[in-house]
């Protein structure tokens, strides 16, 4: 059973709304208010999302670009329900990222042919590119219009790399976007002292190095696996033609790029003005992120230099995280026992 959320402040439309929904047989989660929408969107993760415009607290716009910088939610399917068609109304929701508009009043059939056209096309982008290389040999399929880039997909390449193997250097021009199809990467960048940042992990699923690929700039810095690691090599013109003539795809390629983008300021401000504690417990959880349980199996200098703190000083603050059960320690393993406690961790 699909699950919507009803974000709507007048309580009869709202319900009426819901009431429709329910008889065609949706799983339905109600908000007043934009405030309890957005929290709730995260919380329930429904599988797409009625939105009223003008509301207290926090309006459709303002719900709609939290939603998206969040990666829990950026891809659920987003409907705006409004009063007003004005023009100006429209363009701002869909240049948003809005999957569709309906003006109230609106008829019951058309609301429920809008929800269920959205909901299909969610499901055929999911189907399409699932994060796993039978995805991403769909999206290249459905994308084969043209004979340069049959061509061009032939001469892609499986490239195997061993833990600390280097992927690219700084400075280097790139050739190729990279897709894991197993194992983990990180991405960072050296200050003169010799000292690392890391400010990207990527894991099985994800795509990296195509900054420089988009600018057409050398690498800003450097990949190294973090452990044996099968990549995709896939050249830089079938790339382009993908993100040209796909729509699918470069839809899921610009979310994605927005929400690196996110994650890159947010560890600015952390690194700018968290305390090490914050730092840290930050770190743990950007690396949990790209674990399957709550072990993560990382060195102690990636650590750090995810945190930006010194090594000596990470192992200072591992150790009282241990000392109050936050985590605990197996081997070279970190096990996160109060993921909560980490991510309240005060600044």
């Amino acid at each position: 059973m699909k699950k919507i959320l009803v974000i709507e402040d007048t309580a009869e439309v709202r319900e009426n709304i819901c009431e429709i929904l329910e008889l065609d047989g949706y799983e339905v989660i109600q908000a007043e208010n934009g405030k309890t929408g957005t929290e709730k969107a995260i919380k329930e993760s429904p599988d797409l999302i009625l939105c009223d415009v003008m509301m207290p607290e926090l309006d459709g716009f303002g719900v709609l670009k939290i939603l998206n910088k969040n990666h829990r939610t950026h891809h659920i399917p987003f409907i705006f329900l409004t009063a007003k068609a004005e023009k100006t109304d429209f363009r701002k929701g869909m240049g948003l990222g809005a999957d569709d508009y309906i003006t109230k009043p609106f008829d019951d059939t058309d609301l429920l042919q809008a929800i269920e056209m959205r909901l299909t096309k969610a499901k055929q982008v999911h189907e399409s590119f699932d994060g796993s290389e039978d995805g991403l040999q769909r999206f290249f399929s459905e994308a084969k219009g043209r004979e340069e880039l049959e061509n061009i997909a032939l001469d892609r390449e499986l490239r195997y790399y061993n833990k600390k193997d280097i992927v690219y250097q700084e400075g280097q021009r790139p050739h190729w976007l990279f897709f894991i199809v197993s194992g983990k990467v990180k991405c960072f960048q050296t200050n003169e002292f010799g000292k690392e940042l890391i400010t990207h992990i990527y894991k099985t699923g994800d795509f990296f190095g195509h900054q420089a690929l988009i600018t057409d700039s050398s690498y800003s810095d450097t990949c190294i696996s973090l452990e044996n690691t099968t990549i995709r090599l896939i050249p830089k013109d079938a790339f382009k033609l993908l993100l040209y003539n796909n729509r699918d795809f470069a839809a899921q390629f610009i979310r994605m790029i927005a929400n690196q983008v996110d994650e890159t300021e947010q560890q600015l401000i952390e690194l700018a003005y968290s305390s090490v504690r914050r730092k840290v417990a930050v770190a743990l959880l950007s690396f949990l992120e790209k674990e399957n349980d709550n072990a993560i199996d990382i060195s102690r200098e990636d650590l750090a230099s995810k945190a930006g703190t010194a090594k000596e000083t990470l192992i200072r603050t591992l150790s009282e995280f241990k000392s109050e059960n936050l985590i605990t320690v197996e081997g070279g393993s970190i096990i996160v026992v109060d993921k909560e406690a980490l991510e309240k961790m005060p600044q």
